[in-house]
């Protein structure tokens, strides 16, 4: 795990930034004051408005000099909590070069096949800026400022399987996964609210908007060999593996000593881990 500096909004910490990023920002004498200690939005920056345009200008800077992942042009909101008043706003493509809080929406696709249980998995497009081409939970996307988590989930439900939202609407509520690593375009803090969804053995999922390119059933005995491989051959997204996990333990299919598990525990937010050790 790289060290990491915080980045403040008055005395509260809004994110985490390695030590080439925040050098980077330091040179931003307009947005940032910074020190060996981290960096902090400057108090001129008054109000979510004033500090969602700084921040507009200092991301569009970075977009240009290649440091930012395919801009996304969508927005997350940065705030104390859900649904918070958020100190200011981003562009989705520099949520972890600032290491930002962020939320997400999961929804693992299972079926009663004739004989067990089994779950549906998405092979994630070439074309997708982070994990290309690995296995992903059925349904999966981060949550764009503004939009509620039933909003999220009827719209990522649709697009990456044609999941109706009356379909979508019923899927279950299975708490939250915090996850915390390092990755190549800074860290990513995020929470995701997990769900499950029982469809009818004759669903066939069918991506709509080119994310997904393929989607495979498994028994759960092999979706636990798979998240268990992603640890040396990264067959599934991190994020897709801890979700997957976590309903593997609540069907009682894999047990809570299984070494993917202690694995997996390491991608978590280190309070997260915490509670669950």
């Amino acid at each position: 795990m790289r060290a990491y500096r915080p980045l403040r909004v008055g005395t509260a910490i809004v994110g985490w930034l390695d030590q080439d990023r925040a050098a980077r920002i330091e040179e931003f004498t307009d947005v940032f004051a910074a020190n060996k200690d981290g960096a902090i939005l400057l108090p001129a920056l008054r109000d979510e408005s004033a500090r969602s345009a700084a921040m507009a200008t200092v991301t569009a800077r970075l977009a240009t000099e290649g440091a930012l992942t395919k801009w996304r042009d969508e927005l997350y909101a940065v705030a104390p909590a859900f649904n918070a008043p958020p100190w200011f706003r981003i562009e989705r493509a520099a949520a972890r070069y600032f290491g930002v809080h962020t939320w997400a929406a999961h929804i693992n696709g299972v079926v009663h096949g004739n004989v067990e249980t089994q779950m549906w998995f998405a092979r994630r497009s070439a074309d997708k800026a982070i994990d290309p081409l690995k296995l992903d939970n059925l349904v999966g996307g981060g949550i764009a400022a503004g939009a509620s988590l039933a909003e999220t989930l009827a719209k990522e439900a649709w697009e990456e399987a044609g999941i109706p939202p009356a379909q979508a609407a019923q899927s279950l509520p299975a708490g939250t996964v915090h996850i915390w690593r390092d990755q190549p375009d800074g860290l990513q803090s995020e929470t995701i609210f997990v769900h499950d969804l029982w469809l009818p053995a004759e669903f066939v999922p069918a991506n709509q908007d080119g994310e997904a390119i393929a989607h495979r059933r498994v028994a759960l005995t092999e979706a636990a060999q798979l998240i268990a491989l992603s640890e040396g051959h990264d067959e599934v997204t991190a994020d897709a593996s801890l979700v997957v996990l976590g309903f593997l333990l609540r069907q009682g299919a894999i047990a809570s000593a299984t070494p993917a598990c202690a694995g997996l525990q390491q991608l978590l937010h280190p309070q997260a881990a915490a509670r669950r050790a």
